[in-house]
Parts: structure tokens; C-alpha cells; sequence
């Protein structure tokens, strides 16, 4: 089976889209396989698989990291439903800190984003019943959990539907903004899975 690999405008940043194969009984996709992964320079050891479901159109969660020793490589990807799908360059001192990268992610597109560790993650729903799946290579850690606010001027990601409208949690209405936020630290020549 084979793998699309596309760079997006951010550093490790990557849209894949694995094949599916189907007939008239339904399909069959290989969503991950390391070995494949590793041919397109993508070497990682995912530890917990999270699922996460939004009744409504205009849920949005995010933006999320995890500060090390427990930051996480994320691969995404939509089951049901379709996202709006953000990474953010949160590695200070970065040539692209503070900069952003979305795609749409569907079930009927069937692509995923893999987001690196160094990035905040955000997606908000474009569809009722929206299922999204993703890979982490970390354990999620309370005490390492952080987020940065939506809808930071610093940042001025263009969510595709007017705010008014979005559905945030109390912990991603109240998060801090960039400035005020612990981030990660950029290093020159780091390596990207």
C-alpha cells in the first residue's frame, strides 16, 4: 500500500493521506504502519490513541500542547465528519513562531495532519457528529497540559465561522495568549520526525 506525504507551509508539518481500497462491500485502509511511515523519514513511537466526538457543527478545542518531558507528536484524523485543522509554530526563537498552518481534514477526503511536538494543536468541527481520532506519542500529563488562546491576535488564525458561533470549553475560553505562555524553545538544526 502506498502513502501521500505532503509538506504543508510549517517545519514537520505533513498532510498524509493513506490509500483505501474498496469495492462494493465497503473499504479497507492502512491508517498506520511504521514501517511505511518510516520510508517517508516519519520514525515515531505512538504510545495512546485518543477519540474524541462533537455533536455540533462549531466546536472548536484547542489550542493544546504539552510542554516536555511529555510533549507529543499528534496524528490526526477524522472518522466521521470534517475539521478545520490547525497547527502553530509555538518554538520560540523559531523563523516561524507564532506562525500557522490549517487544512481541512475529512472522512470523505480520508488525509490526516501530523502535528510535531513544538506545536499547539486546534481544530473546530464543520460538521454535526464529528469524530476525530489521533495517535500521540506521550501520555496525556496534567502538569505538563497547556493551551493558548483561539482566537490570539498574535497569532490571528482565520476560523472559517464567525466566533460568535464557536462552542469553547471554560479550560480553551480562559487560556493565556502566546505572550504570556510557557512554549518550547527553538533549536537551530532540530530535528523533525
Amino acid at each position: 500500500m502506498s502513502l501521500e506525504v505532503r509538506s504543508l507551509d510549517l517545519d514537520g508539518v505533513l498532510e498524509i493521506v493513506p490509500r483505501k481500497m474498496g469495492d462494493e462491500r465497503g473499504f479497507f485502509s492502512e491508517t498506520w504502519n511504521a514501517r511505511q511511515f518510516a520510508e517517508h523519514g516519519i520514525a515515531l513511537d505512538f504510545v495512546q490513541d485518543n477519540h474524541s466526538y462533537s455533536a455540533s457543527r462549531g466546536v472548536l478545542r484547542g489550542l493544546h500542547y504539552q510542554l516536555p518531558p511529555y510533549a507529543q507528536d499528534k496524528l490526526v484524523r477524522v472518522v466521521k465528519g470534517a475539521i478545520f485543522d490547525v497547527a502553530v509554530d509555538i518554538r520560540r526563537g523559531s523563523p516561524s513562531f507564532a506562525r500557522w498552518v490549517a487544512i481541512e481534514i475529512s472522512a470523505r477526503r480520508w488525509n490526516q495532519l501530523l502535528v510535531p511536538k513544538g506545536f499547539a494543536h486546534g481544530f473546530l468541527t464543520l460538521e454535526p457528529d464529528t469524530e476525530v481520532v489521533y495517535k500521540v506519542t506521550n501520555p496525556y500529563s496534567p502538569a505538563h497540559d497547556r493551551a493558548i488562546r483561539f482566537d490570539d491576535p498574535d497569532i490571528a488564525i482565520a476560523w472559517p465561522l464567525p466566533l460568535a458561533e464557536l462552542q469553547l470549553s471554560e479550560k480553551d475560553r480562559t487560556a493565556p495568549q502566546l505572550r504570556q505562555a510557557e512554549v518550547f524553545e527553538f533549536a537551530a538544526g532540530e530535528e523533525r520526525p
